[in-house]
């Protein structure tokens, strides 16, 4: 029987151009208008530019695939740069934010379609209307089976293909269709409300305007905004009366922006009698317009009021509440956490107003509270309450030990008063759409986009959203962090002000993201679906996914507090996603012990058939691209392991799948909320899988060793070398090479006939970086091995002078010249390290003599530093450097391992930090004067 031929490779499983996807993706606005991601929450989504980047490589030819052609290596080096310039273009977000011909988007096209071609032996098309056809007939969909926000079915809508989203979570499922299923229904179609122009739309502003023909969803973009309008108006008449304005020193009055509360707790003195407020800080905001509310305590009605006051004189440095408990403002009574935890179980958790917030010209203002205010809040009556029990256990729920058990508590009475109105208007709008001509079809898809908003507004509206102080003054969602935690003071919002989370601003958001969704894709397909066994699932399908990762995120609990608000208003539209009560549990893929018994297992069964049936519905000429990003490592007997990443790469052997590429990306941006004083994971490693070829060889332990060691450090050199990865990344980031040489064998065996298992592999690529850090130790210069020698022995503590010459002696320095240069301090028998905030003096070196370690210690001073010049202070010390600069961010890898292992999460930040800012530094550095001029002299940056 003939061997059929080996697939052709595609550009992934050879190359990418990682700089430039890594650049595309720190510069994505996900928190401007129009942006895909706002139209629903979701968690930990994959940038789209990753996905585009990922999907476009999966999907084209690598050069090498077609040797006639490109017959020479630098024929293939340059056709791939071709390409690698696609791709770099690809994931700018301006360059594909709308359709439009003759643009990348529409090139990427036509070089799919030209890889199809090829392996057809056909000539590729041309035209757009041609290439999307070509697309259409010939390109296998797509299949996301955890689709999850939808940015991998997004994409690839995005580049042409059918996109196929399939998860078991109705509410990503929900999403999917609000992304990739409704927009190319009602492509080009003018709106249906009495007010809309059914020939054409504006666009532009001023004197640039113009009409155009309806064009892509923006014809049911303007229906949802002309409704929701009308919703507005509504709920104001109904409920208005609930959001007094507020009363000015002056005597006008201003619309509340958001009023301020904290959470009370009776006294635990029984002589007190007061409900003491629990605070974490009395600053209202700060940054030119400061504000703090002063505690006041009444006596004889034994009670806390507050009065805003619009300075920073006196405001206290902490709160009321902490990690212990909190402390009582009437009498300096302490209440310990088990004390308050006791008493709201009990129903005592009160809520007392400390500041309202108007809008004023264009700043805040802040004033005291009012009866008037606080009747308002009292008042409300909601007719209706969201039904179900929040989880007894669940990743990221930290408020059911306060006696937060029910969806409905997480909300104050005006805040459901407020979602329920808007809910029985979503109805309404529904019918009149249908009257004002809408067929069904149409007029659900409206009340989608609406109930998107809906849940854009719960999630800034319920009583676990912060008050920002820090930035002049603002609200942050519940869901900035991937968790319902416990906090003592919140925001209350008003529905109806000019701030960015009322319901037009909402609206307008869900809007602007539906306007710019692809319509013109060929196909597209949403179901829910178990990606451990599903029927549905598409056969010959190109697989690219992004799996849970094993305990990160309960997304199934957490989105239960989106599902509880739109279940009575969809279930008759989507009737196989609304039919429970709350989201699929049981068959989640998660990895949670209060939930599974033998979590890891059951996670790894239901991966490994989940991976199986990838293996048995892809499609044979493409491979298998997975996101990837976990880390959790733990202590083996030979080295560091990690339990998630165990668990994924088990299921892939098992299911008989080989790794034939490995893609570290940058998708977390530093900004966000977890990166803040961690050191959280940056990437997700893109693992390139195909089917493990029948008959494949086993491998002894011995031979699986050598190869590591030959083929890991080349990889590593690639990664770090080129500033592909920042340090904090690196053990996971080496998890693919490594993985590559176990998973291309049927089995690893000891010289006992033992298997070799995924666990010892993992431990075995660790050792391979540790010595490969041992090894870049080796190229530094003597004073910075010295240093580094010292630093791994003492610290930055003193040690004895007699060790230090004895060090310096193998070494090959003095110690009394390094103390003269001010690399250590040397003085009555001791020798101490500098720590990094002295090296903020002004030490003048000549050009080229600065050493690695004094150098790398000058560029993480400024990147530390708020005025330390950053990255352009950084760049000023590479002129003194002798030698290699390179040096230096070679030394920050080492430095950020010997301080995350010692767990100095401070220091090994900032040289982590610094090697994340290399290539930038690196850039401006080569743009200075041949001459450091005197500012590059003085080298605290002033």
């Amino acid at each position: 029987m003939a061997v059929p031929a080996p697939p052709r490779r595609k550009l992934i499983e050879v190359d990418l151009p990682l700089d430039g996807i890594n650049r595309g993706m720190q510069v994505e606005p996900t928190t401007s208008g129009g942006h895909p991601w706002r139209l629903h929450q979701w968690w930990a989504r994959r940038p789209l530019a990753a996905c585009r980047a990922v999907i476009f490589a999966s999907l084209v030819d690598d050069p090498s695939a077609w040797p006639k052609d490109y017959p020479t290596e630098n024929a293939q080096l340059a056709e791939r740069q071709r390409l690698h310039d696609v791709i770099n273009r690809l994931v700018a977000w301006e360059n594909v934010q709308l359709e439009s011909q003759d643009g990348v988007l529409e090139e990427a096209r036509r070089e799919i379609a030209r890889s199809l071609a090829r392996g057809r032996d056909e000539p590729p098309p041309t035209e757009s209307d041609a290439v999307l056809a070509y697309l259409r007939k010939h390109a296998p969909p797509l299949h996301d089976p955890f689709a999850g926000g939808g940015s991998i079915p997004l994409e690839a809508q995005r580049l042409g293909l059918c996109a196929v989203a399939s998860d078991l979570n109705p509410m990503a499922v929900l999403t999917n269709k609000a992304l990739i299923e409704l927009p190319p229904k009602f492509r080009n179609q003018p709106p249906v409300n009495p007010d809309a122009d059914r020939m054409g739309m504006t666009v532009g502003n001023g004197r640039k305007a113009r009409r155009v023909a309806w064009r892509g969803a923006a014809g049911l973009a303007a229906d949802v905004r002309y409704y929701a309008r009308w919703m507005n108006s509504e709920a104001k008449r109904r409920i208005g009366y609930l959001f007094p304005t507020a009363k000015l020193p002056d005597g006008n009055e201003a619309a509340v922006f958001a009023w301020l509360w904290a959470r009370t707790i009776p006294c635990p003195n029984p002589a007190c009698g007061v409900h003491m407020p629990l605070m974490k800080t009395f600053q209202l905001s700060k940054k030119g317009n400061p504000h703090w509310t002063r505690p006041v305590v009444d006596r004889p009605k034994e009670s806390i009021r507050f009065v805003v006051q619009d300075h920073d004189d006196g405001v206290p440095a902490g709160g009321t509440v902490g990690r212990m408990g909190a402390i009582c403002l009437a009498c300096g009574s302490a209440a310990p956490l088990s004390y308050i935890r006791k008493r709201a179980r009990a129903g005592d958790l009160g809520e007392q107003m400390i500041a309202v917030v108007a809008e004023g010209n264009r700043k805040r203002l802040y004033l005291s509270p009012s009866d008037e205010h606080v009747q308002a809040s009292l008042a409300a009556r909601p007719e209706w309450l969201p039904t179900g029990n929040l989880p007894e256990k669940a990743l990221g729920f930290r408020v059911q030990a306060y006696g937060f058990t029910r969806w409905h508590q997480l909300f104050t009475q005006r805040q459901l008063t407020t979602l329920t109105t808007f809910s029985d208007l979503i109805g309404e709008s529904r019918e009149r759409l249908l009257l004002d001509g809408a067929d069904h079809e149409y007029a659900d898809a409206a009340i989608t986009y609406l109930c998107c908003a809906l849940d854009k507004l719960a999630d800034g509206g319920c009583s676990f959203v912060r008050w920002q102080n820090n930035q002049g003054g603002s609200v942050a969602g519940l869901f900035s962090r991937q968790a319902i935690s416990m906090i003592w003071d919140f925001a209350e919002t008003n529905a109806f002000s000019r701030s960015a989370k009322n319901w037009l601003s909402q609206v307008d958001i869900v809007c602007s993201a539906l306007e710019l969704l692809p319509t013109d894709s060929p196909c597209r397909q949403t179901y829910p679906a178990d990606a451990s066994n599903s029927r549905q699932d598409s056969e010959s399908a190109i697989i690219v996914t992004d799996p849970p990762y094993y305990d990160n995120i309960g997304y199934a609990d957490l989105s239960d507090f989106f599902y509880v608000w739109l279940r009575p208003l969809l279930r008759d539209v989507y009737p196989d996603l609304f039919a429970g009560i709350l989201t699929p549990k049981s068959e989640e893929m998660v990895a949670i012990p209060s939930r599974f018994e033998d979590s890891r297992s059951r996670f790894e069964d239901l991966l490994y058939k989940a991976l199986k049936h990838m293996r048995e519905r892809g499609h044979s000429d493409f491979p298998v691209s997975i996101f990837y990003a976990y880390k959790q490592q733990e202590e083996v007997r030979e080295g560091r392991a990690s339990t998630g990443w165990e668990t994924i790469l088990n299921a892939a052997i098992s299911a008989e799948l080989q790794i034939v590429g490995t893609w570290p990306l940058r998708t977390e941006k530093s900004n966000r909320t977890r990166s803040h004083g961690s050191n959280a994971l940056a990437s997700s490693v893109v693992l390139v899988f195909r089917p493990r070829p029948i008959g494949a060889p086993s491998s002894s332990r011995r031979q699986f060793l050598d190869e590591l060691a030959r083929d890991l450090p080349p990889a590593l050199d690639q990664l770090t070398r080129e500033g592909h990865i920042a340090p904090t990344d690196l053990a996971q980031a080496a998890i693919g090479p490594g993985m590559q040489v176990y998973s291309r064998y049927q089995r690893v065996e000891t010289i006992s006939g033992e298997p070799v298992s995924v666990r010892d592999a993992l431990a075995a690529i660790n050792q391979v970086v540790d010595n490969y850090e041992v090894q870049q130790e080796g190229e530094l210069d003597v004073i910075t091995r010295f240093c580094l020698r010292w630093l791994r022995q003492h610290g930055h503590a003193a040690g004895t002078f007699g060790d230090a010459e004895m060090l310096s002696r193998a070494s090959n320095v003095v110690v009394d010249e390094l103390a003269a240069d001010d690399l250590l301090r040397a003085g009555r028998g001791l020798v101490r390290l500098l720590p990094l905030d002295d090296y903020h003096q002004d030490r003048r070196r000549p050009r080229g003599t600065m050493t690695a370690w004094e150098g790398c210690h000058r560029m993480a001073w400024h990147l530390s530093q708020e005025f330390g010049g950053g990255v352009s202070g950084a760049a000023q010390v590479v002129q003194f450097m002798r030698g290699d600069a390179e040096s230096a961010e070679r030394l920050a890898r080492l430095l950020y391992s010997h301080f995350d292992r010692a767990g100095d999460s401070t220091n090994a930040r900032v040289f982590n930090t610094l090697v994340a800012a290399w290539p930038q530094i690196r850039d401006e550095a080569r743009q200075l004067p041949t001459e450091p001029s005197q500012v590059a002299l003085d080298m605290h940056g002033s």
